[in-house]
């Protein structure tokens, strides 16, 4: 109290006078007026009538103490009683207009609220003092009555502001958390911030550091409605967005010197054409990262007064952790759809692979092919291994990842000829989701799947001209994209193709890129055909007999020797795969421990009559009739296995070519 003595001292105190009050109606009229007071303003007004009637008084003032900001206010009337006045009191000396100032404490039981001060010209009597000591009694329980109840509505208007807050805080963090893509997240951020603060322009860009540019999701909305959905990438470097990620800080600031700020920023050109002045961005930080920012923009700068920008500070909180959560569900789900697309492929190479735990043969042709495997496969070089069907190639190539330094690794295994041409890219270098019609999500290739091991390429001549550039970058920059996105991937893989294509010739036919074929053919191996390792038939015979009878669960002990010499003397077209389905054959038909072989076996084996190998150097007049004479001979048929391109020993295509480059049409062989 003394700290109010000293901020109050008494003009003119009014003592302990007391007015005669039975004989006053109008003054009890007035005190019963006062107690009933509902705001100050009306206080006021009360207390003017009351000085002016009964007092005689000039003016009436109320001198508020306020000791959380020790001043003193003063709430009173202009002169011409028009308007009402609230400012602080600096000194004791009434105004010059008045010469009379009575002064009396406003004190309640509780404590000291301040003064009321009543003016005049003259001098107040002693009936008047009396009467000013009850109006100031009255007036302090008033006023102390008003105080409560204006502190009560406050502290109910905070209260109802901070639920206010909470629900919205509740809201948005129920609405983003809820949304695990980022996609959707990014709309559901626009509604919501449109819902309840009414800004027009909602911008999330998320930072990706690898390439530090900013994927930008923007919504923007006219009277009431969206108007534009978009998402681009936007590069970090000279955008406004760069320097609340460096800063970690808000940036709040006229649209207009933001884009001085940042000319490049082609953003801040879009909120310009919208009609927007003022932009408003939030850095977005969970755990010391910062993984965007959220960008606002309206055209009245009120909305983001001091009370919106703490809530937008908040919710910037919130939907940096929804962020995180959908980054971590999208690397969750690529994970996991990698284990998906690992465990499809390698069931796939299970289910298709034999026995690759030994290769069968003591002939110098086969040590030939095994010396070369030993020497390429420590080695990261690109192998190219060349023979006809069913000579082994997918047994060599095995042999040459098993021996190399990435053993521990998987070797991802592909024929690029039972794969659909339209399907092909997709399956080698992977595709983004919405790469394409069915392309629901995002897949990992084989290039990615064989990342820091080997990828076997089977029948890599039919890979079709216009992915073989795709191809030849990979072996040169030792990186890929994927079908449908523009981020290098690099990948470390050693490349081991096959095929039982004359790749040479068909570079010449414009069939296949030179550049590609010479990259691929840093290193071949010719795997020779069973004919020509005769002396290996028989440990083959023996081989396959023991493993398909074991499959089968049958006790075969004994093989003839008259089959074996049999088998040893056909030319085996089919190679060992054709000499493996014939012992499958016979263990099947089987009944005993000794191996029966049907003896269609050993005519199916041989080759056909009308086969007829052109080389593919001759040409000229020569070729021309050997063409002519097969299309004969085949009744025009090209394709199939008893079509001309057969008999000659070529592909289809390149038949048709080669007649397309002679003038060969139907009238000059078909009678």
């Amino acid at each position: 109290m003394s700290a109010t003595n000293d901020l109050l001292p008494h003009v003119v105190l009014s003592g302990d006078h007391r007015a005669p009050g039975a004989n006053n109606a109008s003054l009890y009229s007035v005190l019963y007026s006062v107690l009933t007071i509902k705001s100050l303003p009306a206080l006021l007004d009360v207390l003017q009538c009351a000085a002016i009637e009964i007092m005689g008084a000039e003016e009436v003032r109320i001198l508020h103490y306020e000791p959380e900001q020790n001043r003193i206010m003063c709430y009173g009337y202009d002169k011409n009683h028009e308007s009402f006045l609230s400012f602080p009191q600096e000194d004791d000396t009434p105004p010059a207009a008045f010469s009379s100032a009575l002064r009396h404490p406003l004190v309640t039981p509780s404590q000291r609220l301040g003064d009321i001060m009543f003016l005049r010209s003259d001098p107040f009597r002693d009936e008047e003092r009396a009467t000013a000591v009850m109006l100031a009694d009255v007036t302090a329980i008033a006023l102390e009555n008003l105080l409560e109840k204006t502190l009560a509505e406050q502290e109910e208007a905070r209260l109802r502001h901070e639920r206010d807050h909470c629900r919205i805080l509740v809201d948005v963090t129920n609405a983003v958390t809820s949304k695990l893509e980022l996609d959707a997240l990014a709309g559901e951020v626009s509604r919501e911030i449109h819902r309840f603060f009414g800004i027009d322009y909602i911008g999330l860009s998320l930072f990706d550091q690898d390439d530090s540019r900013l994927k930008t999701y923007v919504a923007s909305y006219q009277r009431g409605k969206p108007v534009l959905h978009e998402q681009t990438w936007i590069p970090l470097a000279g955008s406004l967005a760069q320097q609340v990620i460096e800063s970690e800080n808000m940036l709040l600031m006229d649209l207009h010197d933001s884009t001085r700020l940042a000319p490049h920023d082609r953003q801040l050109a879009q909120m310009l054409e919208l009609g927007h002045q003022t932009i408003c961005q939030l850095p977005l930080v969970f755990g010391h990262k910062v993984l965007g920012v959220l960008k606002l923009a309206q055209c009245r700068s009120s909305v983001f007064d001091e009370d919106n920008l703490t809530l937008l500070r908040q919710i910037a909180a919130r939907i940096a952790i929804a962020v995180d959560n959908a980054l971590a569900y999208a690397e969750i789900s690529r994970l996991k759809d990698n284990l998906v697309h690992e465990n499809h492929y390698l069931t796939e190479q299970i289910r298709q692979e034999g026995d690759f735990s030994e290769i069968v043969g003591q002939s110098r042709a086969i040590k030939a092919v095994l010396e070369q495997v030993e020497m390429v496969a420590a080695s990261d070089t690109t192998v190219l291994i060349l023979g006809e069907t069913g000579t082994g190639k997918e047994l060599i190539a095995q042999a040459v990842h098993d021996l190399s330094g990435r053993s521990d690794k998987r070797m991802v295994k592909m024929n690029c000829a039972a794969i659909p041409a339209t399907l092909l890219e997709s399956d080698l270098f992977g595709h983004e989701k919405g790469a394409y019609t069915g392309a629901a999500q995002q897949r990992m290739g084989r290039f990615e799947l064989a990342h820091q091991g080997s990828l076997f390429l089977d029948e890599v001549g039919d890979i079709p001209l216009e992915l073989q550039p795709k191809l030849l970058r990979v072996l040169q920059e030792k990186e890929i994209e994927r079908l449908g996105g523009n981020k290098v991937i690099p990948v470390d893989v050693r490349l081991i193709a096959a095929t039982n294509r004359d790749l040479k010739q068909m570079v010449e036919d414009r069939e296949y890129r030179s550049d590609l074929y010479y990259r691929l053919n840093v290193f071949p191996i010719m795997i020779p055909p069973l004919r020509e390792r005769p002396e290996d038939i028989p440990l083959l015979v023996k081989f396959f007999t023991a493993k398909i009878a074991r499959r089968m669960n049958r006790t075969i002990t004994r093989i003839p020797t008259e089959a074996i010499r049999r088998l040893s003397a056909l030319p085996w077209p089919g190679n060992i795969r054709e000499l493996e389905n014939i012992i499958e054959r016979a263990v099947i038909l089987t009944r005993g421990p000794v191996l029966a072989l049907p003896l269609d076996a050993f005519s199916s084996a041989r080759p056909q009559p009308v086969a007829l190998t052109v080389p593919a150097a001759d040409a000229g007049g020569d070729e021309r009739e050997r063409i002519l004479q097969a299309l004969r001979d085949a009744n025009g048929i090209v394709a199939g296995p008893r079509g001309a391109a057969t008999r000659l020993g070529l592909k289809r295509t390149t038949l048709i070519s080669r007649m397309q480059k002679m003038g060969i049409s139907g009238k000059d062989y078909l009678k």
